[in-house]
């Protein structure tokens, strides 16, 4: 198997191929044939065969799929991976204690720099990876309780989520320690103000992790004992089965002493009505006459009135009248206002109505003729008053 042979060829190789990498990352967990592969990369097969020389993809059978370190690299980044895995941090903890011991030791300021770096990348990581791994956590959990059919699987993944929840809180314990004692010279020595803001966002995560980790424990319990409270009961209805089958359920249990007890509507016998005429006797006159008589007597025994009906409605009533509304037509009284050389407010003031207008709907019809032709008027900045108001002295353009 070939590899890359730098970061820009393997760029344009995972972008010449994107199409065929989204279609094998949305569908990894269901068989891709082969054949549906090349329809994605244009029926060219050299495409297809680069990919699988540098490791891309693989064949399994007549499927394809894409190759594990590049499914972890794409899961680790766009955040969707299953898996918890605290390895790293256990890795992440060894190297950051080999390094500062470096770091002490080396009197040459520039390998003791390439230390502090591998120093600060690992304390980035751990943070970063055991957040990762807290959220996966609890979405692993909320998955395994709502969809996962079979309860004893059920139960023994909740028990493992619970120890891998132990193991990051022991995770927790040893990266505290690591900053807290252990390594104290070490951040006394550095005097590294990236490594002071990095350890800061460290412990912030630490105990966002530790609180939602306590969380995770409450709601682990919680799902345990609901599971099986609901087995139990599948259990006891599984046992009740097997009595009836065998016709000693009220033998062997207390059954009749316990539905005595209860009131419930559904053990209430149903209503019968004991008087059933064949449909033989229903099609005779005999019985069309009994059910008449029966009809009158319940109609009287009921006392049922019949409802009064209501007078008809009176021709005034319908009578139609018409409503009759002068409207004011704004462009006539504009075009009234470009021929009479008066200034707006004047003319408004002043001009005759088919109507009768108060002083405020004067006032009214003076600011809709300024705003809705703004671009006909000449507004001025003089201003005139009347009657204790004043206004802008408007003329035709």
């Amino acid at each position: 198997m070939f590899s890359f042979h730098s970061i820009k060829e393997l760029i344009n190789t995972l972008n010449r191929e994107r199409d065929l990498l989204s279609e094998l990352f949305e569908k990894r967990r269901i068989p891709f044939k082969e054949e549906y592969a090349l329809e994605l990369v244009d029926f060219r097969e050299e495409r297809l065969e680069f990919l699988k020389e540098r490791g891309v993809v693989r064949s399994n059978g007549p499927y394809i799929e894409i190759d594990d370190q590049f499914l972890q690299f794409f899961e680790l980044i766009l955040e969707v991976n299953e898996e918890i895995n605290t390895s790293y941090i256990h890795e992440s903890i060894r190297q950051i204690r080999e390094n500062i011991l470096y770091y002490l030791q080396e009197s040459n300021q520039g390998r003791k720099y390439s230390y502090l770096r591998a120093v600060k990348m690992s304390l980035r990581k751990i943070g970063r990876i055991m957040l990762r791994n807290v959220v996966d956590l609890n979405r692993n959990i909320e998955n395994t309780f709502k969809t996962e059919p079979t309860y004893r699987v059920k139960i023994a993944k909740l028990e493992n989520y619970d120890r891998k929840r132990q193991d990051i809180t022991a995770l927790l314990d040893q990266t505290e320690r690591l900053l807290a004692e252990d390594e104290q010279t070490f951040f006394r020595a550095a005097l590294d103000e990236e490594l002071k803001q990095i350890t800061t966002d460290l412990r912030f995560l630490m105990n966002e992790s530790r609180h939602n980790l306590i969380e995770i424990q409450k709601q682990i319990i919680e799902y345990l004992n609901q599971i099986k409270y609901q087995s139990r009961v599948t259990e006891k209805l599984r046992q009740i089965k097997y009595l009836k089958d065998q016709f000693e359920l009220r033998t062997r249990t207390d059954i009749d002493e316990v539905l005595g007890r209860s009131h419930s509507l559904i053990f209430e016998p149903n209503p019968s009505y004991p008087l059933k005429l064949s449909l033989e006797f229903l099609q005779t006159d005999e019985a069309l006459q009994s059910i008449l008589r029966t009809a009158l007597k319940l109609k009287a025994a009921s006392g049922t009135v019949g409802l009064p009906l209501a007078d008809g409605i009176g021709d005034d009533y319908l009578r139609a009248e018409t409503e009759r509304e002068v409207i004011i037509n704004l462009d006539e009284l504009k075009n009234g206002f470009e021929a009479s050389g008066n200034h707006l407010f004047g003319f408004v003031m002043n001009y005759t109505f088919p109507r009768e207008v108060s002083f405020e709907e004067r006032i009214t019809l003076y600011c809709q003729m300024v705003s809705f032709y703004e671009k006909d008027l000449n507004v001025t900045e003089t201003f005139g008053r009347h009657e204790g108001l004043e206004y802008a002295m408007v003329y035709p353009r």
